[in-house]
């Protein structure tokens, strides 16, 4: 899978297809898993950053449903439990930010 946070947050299949996401608070948890590609993020960042300082009163559980369905989306495996928190199974090169931010190094 590849992953655009520079734009429109999408997610591309190999073959370069768009995965279908759904709204804002989706994309949101996306892109900050995005910015740690294969690093853990603990829950407090992640409710801090998807529901920008407004949290719902149950915010794990709510956390805890986007992932979901942020799941049946990229499939299962593309988001893992790490400790306290969560991490987007991908290398950093996977990410369009992370790419560029090599590629304009190396120039």
């Amino acid at each position: 899978m590849r992953y655009r946070i520079l734009g429109t947050t999408q997610v591309l299949r190999p073959d370069g297809t768009a995965v279908p996401l759904g709204g804002a608070r989706l994309r949101a948890l996306l892109t900050v898993l995005a910015l740690r590609a294969g690093r853990a993020v603990p829950v407090g960042l992640l409710v801090e950053e998807v529901w920008d300082g407004d949290p719902p009163a149950d915010a794990p559980g709510a956390l805890q449903a986007l992932v979901g369905r942020l799941r049946r989306a990229v499939g299962a495996q593309a988001v893992a439990s790490s400790d306290g928190g969560y991490r987007l199974a991908a290398a950093p090169d996977d990410v369009d930010l992370h790419r560029f931010d090599r590629l304009a190094g190396e120039g």
